[in-house]
């Protein structure tokens, strides 16, 4: 196997980019190899690394389909119906309660159903 060099922080050569800054233009990396890495240095848990790929190399980003559209929209509504009264909260349920406000905290109001 062989080694891929390594860049300081904001010091990787031009025509390398990491998977946000290609998602940022609209790419992906297309199944190519990484080029390159870049480390970030942090100091209580060791550098944060990066991966680097070439731009001339990247493909365009896949379109959404209509039913990546649906499927997409049927999760985020399922996020918002509380699994105890099965009533939609109007927001995203916190998964650190585990249901709507109403129904973890009984003792305020009473739980719409």
């Amino acid at each position: 196997m062989a080694a891929i060099p390594v860049y300081s922080w904001k010091l990787a050569p031009d025509g390398l980019a990491t998977r946000r800054q290609l998602r940022a233009r609209g790419l992906r990396p297309g199944g190519q190899d990484v080029v390159g890495q870049i480390e970030r240095p942090r100091y209580r848990r060791g550098p944060l690394i990066a991966y680097l790929y070439e731009i001339d190399k990247a493909k365009p980003v896949r379109p959404m389909t209509p039913a990546k559209w649906a499927a997409l929209a049927k999760a985020n509504t399922a996020r918002r119906i509380c699994p105890e009264c099965r009533a939609d909260a109007g927001y995203v349920i916190p998964a650190s309660l585990g249901s709507c406000v109403t129904c973890a905290y009984p003792d305020d109001e009473q739980c719409v159903a």
